[in-house]
């Protein structure tokens, strides 16, 4: 059956609606929609609803606008039942329906943080993305950041000497802490900057670091001051992993990783130890950031080095030819003629009221 107009619509879909009717109503009765739980339990059963009339009836697309329209008329007061949205829910049910909704971590989830799955992820990338969201408490706008930038292809992929340094029970999980390569997208900088300068615009942009480098890390100090003997050493940026319980020097390179920035963070990592570890902690892991690498070099470098290090690129978006960077707006600019017209502007992180409708 194609689509229909409401003159000559099913027999069936006058009792089908008074189902779903009070499907909704039990469901109000239950928990109040607003309850993200409760509010995607019913638009996953919605979505199956409407699934199953597709495919054993062969009902089309105005059947779903009608269906939006008799239900606008019933609860006037719900929102996210447009046609738009019921699409979205079948599209829901249909990605999520091989075992109970509340068993998977898109239940977790908002419902704006399912849409965006829906378009932007397919297939096992849809569920990573979904258990990753959850358990990193993302927003809305991180999680189409770590989507569009393919976080499932570079999570856990770090060149590391893990397996020879750490004990078994916390290479994966310490494995799967760094990734290559590293998008820093959000710092502007030439290709003659000094590691220094790499420091201090990524410094300036530590909120974004923070969410590059992932869940757990929390920054400690930039140029951290170590004295060993009569010496003064300064690692680039020292940082402490709540879930590994231990701290992680981080050392940028402009160039190609060579064998001898292994043992400068060999160095490095057993003075943190010695002079900034406690008891508490575990022993300290080293990233070495590079601009590339010689897969083959590094696991050389690394094979017998003692302490745990990781490394992995970087990307960074490249500045602006100097006879072109004087004809476009900068970012504070651009948000300053935003504000003037267009006056107070909510943040990209604030969550929909639980209607997907534009």
């Amino acid at each position: 059956m194609n689509d229909l107009s409401r003159s000559v619509l099913p027999p069936e879909y006058s009792e089908w609606l008074d189902h779903l009717k009070a499907e909704i109503r039990q469901s109000q009765g239950r928990a109040a929609l607003s309850v993200n739980a409760g509010m995607i339990h019913l638009y996953w059963r919605l979505g199956r609803e409407i699934l199953a009339k597709q495919a054993t009836q062969g009902w089309g697309k105005r059947v779903i606008d009608h269906l939006a329209e008799d239900l606008r008329k019933e609860f006037p007061d719900m929102k996210g039942i447009s046609a738009r949205s019921l699409r979205y829910m079948r599209d829901f049910a249909a990605a999520y329906g091989e075992v109970p909704i509340w068993q998977q971590a898109a239940a977790k989830l908002p419902w704006g943080h399912i849409m965006v799955l829906l378009d932007k992820a397919a297939g096992s990338d849809r569920l990573w993305y979904a258990q990753a969201a959850v358990e990193g408490q993302w927003s809305r706008s991180i999680l189409v950041h770590q989507i569009e930038t393919r976080l499932h292809e570079r999570q856990g992929k770090a060149i590391t000497n893990f397996e020879n340094t750490l004990p078994a029970e916390r290479q994966e999980y310490a494995a799967q802490m760094f990734k290559d390569p590293y998008v820093l997208d959000f710092i502007d900088v030439g290709d003659n900057i000094h590691e220094r300068h790499l420091e201090r615009a990524l410094i300036g942009k530590i909120k974004d670091l923070l969410l590059e480098l992932g869940t757990g890390f929390a920054f400690v100090g930039s140029q951290y001051r170590l004295q060993v003997g009569e010496k003064d050493f300064f690692v680039d940026l020292l940082f402490y992993h709540t879930k590994l319980h231990s701290y992680v020097v981080i050392d940028l390179k402009m160039g190609e990783f060579e064998p001898e920035f292994a043992g400068k963070m060999n160095f490095y990592l057993a003075a943190v130890d010695d002079l900034v570890r406690t008891n508490e902690d575990n022993p300290s892991i080293g990233l070495l950031l590079c601009r590339g690498k010689d897969g083959l070099v590094v696991e050389y470098a690394l094979r017998d080095v003692n302490k745990p290090i990781a490394v992995a690129e970087y990307h960074v978006l490249p500045a602006l030819p100097p006879e072109l960077s004087g004809h476009f707006p900068s970012p504070a600019d651009l948000a300053k003629g935003l504000d003037t017209r267009l006056g107070s502007i909510p943040s990209v992180d604030d969550e929909p009221s639980g209607d997907p409708s534009p």
